[in-house]
């Protein structure tokens, strides 16, 4: 019935196309590794192999893997930052409207910004407060600037927005943050944020 009502919603837009379903968090690996889709929906608790480790497998397991964002009941689900940590690109809750649902998925496939900041950074900081910290051998290997673009990038802004903030074009921040996930390791905005926030580089609150 949620897949239905799901597909429902997506299938109504000109712009995106519901190519497949999946039952089970085995299933999903082998759907999404047949039908290469841009964006996955995922649900944490699922049969057989659950959505964090479903999650792992389709980003491993794929040269160009898709955005993949966790569905989920409440936002501070533990199973919710662990699939962020492995690499989900963001978070929808079930309660979401439809026009929220449709936003996500589109924002996430341009991968331009943070799915819900504001929880994102919540949820990094509230673990970074927990676990020990220590300098990330990235850090030194940052540019002032490049430093500058992750901390905006923590903020939930867009390329658009961080240019506007440091008075420079799009395409420079669109370098700026190609250079941050190079230099981080992290597959997209979101994994860097946590990583920022993991290694004390950025300080909660």
């Amino acid at each position: 019935m949620v897949r239905t009502a799901l597909r429902v919603i997506l299938d109504a837009e000109p712009d995106l196309e519901v190519v497949g379903e999946a039952a089970t968090g085995a299933e999903a690996v082998s759907v999404v590794r047949a039908l290469r889709p841009d964006v996955v929906l995922m649900d944490v608790r699922m049969p057989e192999v659950d959505g964090i480790r479903a999650t792992e497998q389709i980003l491993a397991g794929l040269p160009e893997p898709p955005r993949i964002v966790v569905v989920t009941t409440f936002e501070n689900d533990a199973y919710v930052y662990d699939a962020l940590r492995v690499g989900a690109a963001g978070f929808l809750l079930k309660r979401a409207a439809a026009e929220e649902l449709v936003g996500a998925v589109r924002l996430v496939a341009r991968s331009d910004s943070l799915l819900y900041p504001a929880a994102v950074r919540g949820l990094a900081a509230e673990h970074a407060r927990r676990a020990p910290r220590t300098a990330p051998p990235w850090a030194g290997r940052l540019t002032d600037r490049e430093a500058e673009v992750l901390r905006l990038m923590a903020t939930g802004m867009t390329n658009a927005e961080i240019a506007g903030r440091l008075s420079v074009g799009p395409a420079t921040v669109k370098t700026h943050v190609a250079a941050v996930l190079a230099k981080t390791g992290a597959r997209d905005r979101t994994q860097a944020v946590i990583m920022a926030y993991e290694s004390g580089f950025i300080t909660p609150g």
